[in-house]
């Protein structure tokens, strides 16, 4: 099995099964048994179709007499491969990405036909790349939906928050590839002696240019075979989840609640930010995280870390006013890390309305936790403001003895505005981050 079968398999999965692609390919790629460099064109065909995939499918429909959507599963992802390397990939010769798209046709499908449209459509397409339909730019919804790649519900959406020329500007950033950060664990290293284990391992590192004790990684192969990840001196996080805990200010001794925590990645940046001295209890609707979160923190050597299951809507007596921090990761729509999972952007969007009722439900219930003079920090992966400053003013609303507190950010970031900040993918180079600090009131019961 090479890259492209990898993809192929992974993509019609995706399909089929609605399963995340990046769940799915890992496992491909381990039963395929890839090289590095291999499971790396893997990758990039999977994430590089599903992030053009209505571009795609808008020039392979001008070029079939047969509707795409009447066509095998399979068919249909060997047409994007096809499409994808000819369009965005310049060191593939177009003939390779034609003829193993018809090989992996043959392979898969059932009708004996198949492989012949495949070849016509491609052939004809490659015939035809300097004289490509164009996308009408009459209705904007419709033009930018098809040129990123975004449904127009979600089109729409950005719409109405930035205007045109910014919402493309997000959709473009949308698509383009993310850079990979390590925060590096001060409990036990610093940044410059990491880079330099890294670098023995031919791992390139440069400090990030505006968040301390974070590094840029590229040329990183598998980072979990890495000595420097096994032996813990880091752990990879977009900066956007890191200035969630920085605006939560954990300090030595402290006593913080992370009740939506898994994969932990947050309960370890407190638990660094603290040096390890004091108390940090991660918390997991789901049993199987506590595993995940507790060897993180044991690879971390974080042994203030206790992971627990719990569910952040069922309130308990025992935590009333009892930590200093409480942060509420709440899950959401996850629409500001499309970048990472470009498949988020096709699911079905009516399940997403009722998010905002358990995003309430759960920071109503955090708020208890709180002691008088604590800080109760919310936060979500999202964009929406549905999910994010309404949440927030709903909240206040009914929790007159809490407000917001500003936070002043790092670099291009810049100062909240009444405790609320939303990170962008084009304008900070992070994931799309929504943080809100939250102070209660000393005499707050």
């Amino acid at each position: 099995m090479d890259a492209r079968e990898v993809a192929l398999l992974t993509l019609n999965a995706c399909q089929r099964q609605g399963g995340w692609s990046d769940n799915i390919l890992k496992k491909q790629l381990a039963q395929a048994k890839l090289d590095s460099r291999d499971g790396a064109l893997a990758t990039q065909l999977c994430f590089g179709v599903l992030q053009n995939q209505l571009l795609l499918d808008f020039y392979l429909s001008s070029f079939s007499n047969l509707p795409l959507k009447r066509m095998e599963g399979k068919v249909l992802q060997a047409l994007r491969l096809g499409a994808y390397q000819m369009l965005f990939l310049t060191k593939i010769p177009h003939s390779a990405a034609v003829n193993r798209s018809v090989e992996m046709t043959r392979a898969h499908c059932k009708n004996p036909r198949a492989p012949g449209m495949v070849n016509g459509i491609l052939r004809s397409m490659e015939r035809n790349l300097n004289n490509l339909p164009t996308i009408p730019k009459e209705e904007p919804v419709s033009y930018l939906s098809t040129l990123y790649s975004t449904p127009e519900w979600l089109v729409k959406e950005f719409l109405l928050l930035l205007g045109e020329d910014e919402t493309a500007k997000l959709l473009a950033a949308n698509n383009a590839r993310p850079p990979i950060t390590a925060m590096v664990n001060t409990v036990k290293t610093t940044p410059q002696a990491l880079m330099a284990a890294l670098g023995e391992e031919g791992v390139e590192a440069e400090l990030h240019p505006w968040l301390p004790d974070c590094l840029l990684l590229t040329k990183t192969g598998d980072l979990e075979r890495r000595n420097a990840f096994q032996q813990g001196l880091f752990y990879v996080q977009d900066p956007a989840s890191r200035l969630a805990v920085q605006a939560v200010g954990a300090e030595p001794g402290m006593r913080v609640l992370d009740c939506c925590a898994a994969p932990g990645g947050k309960s370890f940046a407190c638990a660094i930010s603290m040096n390890n001295q004091g108390q940090v209890i991660s918390c997991d609707l789901h049993p199987h995280k506590k595993k995940l979160i507790q060897a993180g923190g044991d690879r971390l050597g974080l042994s203030i870390v206790t992971p627990m299951t719990a569910d952040g809507k069922v309130f308990r007596p025992e935590w009333e006013n009892a930590f200093d921090r409480v942060i509420v990761d709440a899950p959401c729509s996850g629409l500001g890390v499309i970048r990472k999972k470009p498949d988020i952007r096709y699911k079905d969007p009516a399940p997403l309305e009722d998010l905002p009722q358990v995003q309430r439900a759960i920071l109503n219930n955090a708020a208890r936790y709180v002691r008088p003079g604590g800080v109760l920090l919310y936060s979500t992966c999202t964009l929406l403001r549905r999910e994010n400053e309404e949440v927030v003013r709903d909240f206040l609303s009914g929790h007159p003895g809490f407000r917001g507190e500003d936070v002043m950010f790092p670099g291009p970031v810049g100062t909240s505005h009444q405790g609320m900040m939303t990170l962008w993918p084009h304008r900070h180079g992070t994931d799309g981050f929504f943080i809100c600090k939250l102070r209660k009131g000393e005499g707050t019961p």
